[in-house]
Formats: structure tokens, C-alpha cells, sequence
């Protein structure tokens, strides 16, 4: 990992973005990383723009906010078009493959995963698509450990939903693994 890795998760209001945050930079702690993170929403909840920033460092962190993001993750196409733009050049864009399509010219490298899709697929429903974009970005960054985001998940996951939180991280680190650029 750079010294500082800024990391922007970002899509719809109710699509998860704001908890796929929290266990990022919980796991972030837990694997003995400095961490700064904020979350946004539009003034609406759900359907609005929604974005979480965590700002990953090995020292104390001296600006809280991101300046550039280093990983950007793009659940919507909105999102996505937003927010590319202002990527790092060696950055990575991993965006949810039908929810949003990949520009060509995009200034980082581009990496889809069919989140909603797998999903909808293995769980009836795209509610679990945000934490197998998580599971993915944890398998292609290595920003922050397995055993630490799998602990994350039962720190912050409702018991009753743990199990399929789980499982919908190990798909996602599945599709990253096959996913590599």
C-alpha cells in the first residue's frame, strides 16, 4: 500500500454505499491502518447521489479529506461520470457491471464487476450488490485484509444478516479474483 490510499465508494441513496464504507474503514482498523472517512447523501435518501470517502494511512493522517481518489467504486452510471474525472492516473474504476458502462476516457484503470447481476442471481434481490463490490475491491486492491473486512462485516451486520453479508463478500472476492487487470 502507497502511504496514503484515498478510496471513493459511490452510488445511489439505499444502494449500501454508506455501510460499504463503515466496513472498509473498520476493516482499515483492524488491520492497524490510520483511517479517515465521511459519508454524504443527497436530501433524499434513497434514489439521490450518495457517496462514502476513506482516506487509508500507515502515519496519522494530516487532511481528512480526499484530494484525489485513488480507487474509485461506481454503483450507478451517474456516479460514475461524476466522479471519474477527478480519478489519479494510476488509479482503479471498479464500477457494477449494467448499472454503469466504462468511459474510454477514463484516466485510471477500468475493472467491471456484475454486482448487481451475481446478486440478483444468488440472492433474489440486488440488495446484497454493494458488499460484493466490497469483496471484489478487497481481492483486487488488497487495501484492507479478508480475515480483517469478514470481521468488519460481523461487527457492524445485523446477526440475522451476517451469513449472507458473508457469503455475498466471498462471492465478490470470487469475481475479483477472475477480474484481475
Amino acid at each position: 500500500m502507497a502511504e496514503v490510499t484515498q478510496v471513493r465508494l459511490s452510488g445511489l441513496g439505499g444502494q449500501g454505499i454508506v455501510l460499504a464504507g463503515v466496513l472498509l474503514g473498520q476493516a482499515g482498523v483492524l488491520d492497524g491502518k490510520y483511517i479517515s472517512a465521511s459519508n454524504s447523501y443527497g436530501a433524499q435518501a434513497r434514489g439521490s447521489a450518495c457517496k462514502s470517502e476513506i482516506v487509508f494511512a500507515a502515519e496519522p493522517i494530516d487532511f481528512p479529506h480526499l484530494l484525489s481518489a485513488d480507487i474509485l467504486v461506481a454503483m450507478s452510471q451517474a456516479a460514475y461520470d461524476l466522479y471519474c474525472p477527478g480519478m489519479a492516473a494510476d488509479g482503479l474504476i471498479l464500477y457494477d457491471e449494467g448499472p454503469a458502462l466504462p468511459r474510454k476516457d477514463a484516466p485510471a484503470r477500468q475493472v467491471g464487476i456484475p454486482a448487481t447481476q451475481a446478486s440478483i442471481q444468488k440472492f433474489k434481490d440486488a440488495q446484497m450488490a454493494n458488499l460484493i463490490l466490497v469483496g471484489a475491491l478487497v481481492e483486487i486492491s488488497q487495501i484492507v485484509s479478508p480475515a480483517s473486512i469478514r470481521k468488519a462485516v460481523r461487527m457492524h451486520v445485523n446477526k440475522r444478516f451476517q451469513g449472507a453479508a458473508l457469503r455475498a463478500m466471498n462471492l465478490g472476492m470470487e469475481l475479483g479474483s477472475r477480474s484481475h487487470v
